[in-house]
This record gives structure tokens, sequence and C-alpha cells, in this order.
């Protein structure tokens, strides 16, 4: 899930929903209340760890904090000196996921499931094709912000960097981050107090926004589960026109400007055939480790699904 999140345009939910933890994800944190202290108070330390679901989060959380740690800097270097096999490899592994994860429908012939389906690939195909807006530093907007932002997150096929940039608030949180540090360095008392006002609403805007919004998913879980797995497999057949190998740039933004750090960032992107691509940039298509790397991203959820299936039988 680090590493997915790590890509623009990949969803750490997508990871979860395919790898069988995804309804164990949102069961754990949609039981984070108020009473757990009650419980840790009347019957320990211990209970409360039980009832909280304590040990699966713990190692989750490690385990995303060390995918960050440790791959994100090989899967920027793949995204930025490879990366059409890159977005290969994701586009195999959606194609196998949209098999597996549709597959849970129990009932294929309802019609409600097959609008469900439609109608999660239509939302997710058109955020894939959102122009990103100038955003505000109002906190009241950047609460709002960070709640849409860890809710797209924990949904399969969208990602919350991309939400975030659609919003306009990536390089306002982005920079509020790099901006803390500089000043934390320099002893700039009044920028770190902004900067960490800034930075606080924003994570209470995402504290919000999953606590609320995996509740309201886990309850569609229990109560309409083969049409909330139908709108989810649409997110991810949706998703796919972002992670197309082949894409002609068409608008960027500079990322960091005026630092060591500046980048330039593709914004709005348009998926072209490979020879086409071929025509535009000059360059070879690498069609065929783009093909090698979907094969391995598809046998390697192939392979997690059977895993994911021992394990639970």
């Amino acid at each position: 899930m680090g590493a997915a999140d790590v890509v623009p345009g990949v969803s750490g939910g997508t990871i979860a929903f395919i790898t069988g933890i995804y309804e164990e994800l949102l069961e754990t944190i949609s039981g984070i209340r108020f009473s757990l202290f009650r419980t840790w108070r009347k019957e320990g330390f211990k209970a409360m760890w039980r009832e909280l679901n304590g040990n699966f989060l713990l190692v989750l959380f490690a385990g995303i904090l060390t995918s960050v740690a440790s791959l994100a800097i090989g899967i920027k270097y793949l995204l930025a000196h490879y990366p059409i096999q890159l977005w290969g490899f994701f586009f195999g592994l959606i194609i196998a996921s949209v098999y597996l994860v549709g597959k849970q429908v129990s009932d294929k012939t309802k019609v409600v499931n097959w609008i469900g389906l439609a109608v999660g690939t239509v939302v997710a195909y058109y955020i894939t094709l959102a122009t990103p807006t100038e955003g505000s530093e109002n906190l009241i907007y950047i609460f709002f912000c960070g709640t849409i932002a860890i809710t797209a997150m924990i949904l399969p096929g969208i990602s919350g960097s991309f939400i975030l940039l659609l919003l306009g608030a990536y390089t306002t949180v982005l920079g509020s981050i790099s901006g803390l540090v500089e000043a934390l360095k320099n002893s700039a008392w009044d920028t770190a107090i902004q900067n960490t006002i800034l930075l606080s609403v924003f994570t209470a805007g995402c504290a919000v926004g999953i606590l609320s919004f995996s509740g309201v998913l886990n309850w569609m879980f229990k109560k309409a589960y083969d049409l909330t797995v139908a709108v989810l497999t649409g997110f991810l057949i949706g998703s796919l026109n972002k992670v197309w190998p082949w894409k002609e740039t068409v608008e960027t933004f500079v990322k960091h400007p005026g630092t060591p750090k500046e980048s330039v960032i593709p914004v709005v992107q348009n998926n072209v055939m490979p020879a086409t691509f071929e025509q535009i940039t000059g360059g070879p298509s690498h069609m065929i480790m783009a093909v090698s790397s979907g094969v391995i991203g598809l046998l390697l959820i192939v392979v997690l699904d059977r895993f994911a299936t021992r394990k639970k039988s």
C-alpha cells in the first residue's frame, strides 16, 4: 500500500482490496471510538488493544512506513527513467484485480449490480480526466481537502495524491511540509507556526474523513455487499485510463520552484497508441517491455489471490 501511494494515479486502497485485507481494514478503522478508552480503564490495555485489532494496525502501518522509506526512492527512480514499464506493470496489476474483485459479486444477473459497475467506472474515469484547480490556503478549504483526499485514498482505483492535485492543495500541503522543516532549521518561528497550523488542520480533515467514510463503506459491505463490490470494481476499471503506459503530456506544473528539488510534474496527459507515442516523442515505445511488465503485474496478483484464498481456508 505504501509503494502504491508513492505512485501518482495508483491507490493504496487498490492493493488492500486485491490482497484480501480491505474489509478488515474498514472494520478496524470504523471501530476506533472513544469507548476504547473506557475499555482500557475498566479491563486494561490488553483488552483495549484486542478490541482495537491493534496487531493488525501495527503491522499494516509498519509495512506502509517501511515501504515509503525503502521503496519510494526506487519507485520514483523507475517513474522518472522507466515510466512505460512501470505503468505497464500497474496496468497488468489492475487488469487482474478487475477480474479477481469482480468475481466476488455472487449475483451477476442483478441489473442494479451492473448499474453500480457502470457508475463506478464512469466516476473514476472522469476523475482521471479532471483538470486541477488553483486551490486555496484557507484553513476550512484545507480541512475539506484532507477529508476528501483520505477518503479517496481508501477507495480502490482512486489516488488520494491525485485528488489533492485536482483540488489545488498538493503543492500547498507539500510546501507546508518543506516550509516547516526550513523554518525550524532557520529558527523562523512565525513561519513554523503557520505551517504547523495548516498541517494540523489538514491532518484533522484526514482523521475525520477516514473515520467517518470507513464506517460508511463498512456499513455498505454489510448491507449491500454485491453492489458495493460492483461499484469498487468499476472504480478499478475507470482508473485504467490513468495507468495507460503511453501518454502525451499536454500540461505540467513545477514542483518546488526555485529550489534544488525543482521538478516538472505532468498534470494533463492524453493516452495514445504506442506507434503514435513514437511519432510524438521520437523515442521507442518499449512495447515488448511494457507488455512483459503487465504480465508480471497480472501474475503477481494471481499469486497473491491464491495465497489469500489459502490463508482464508
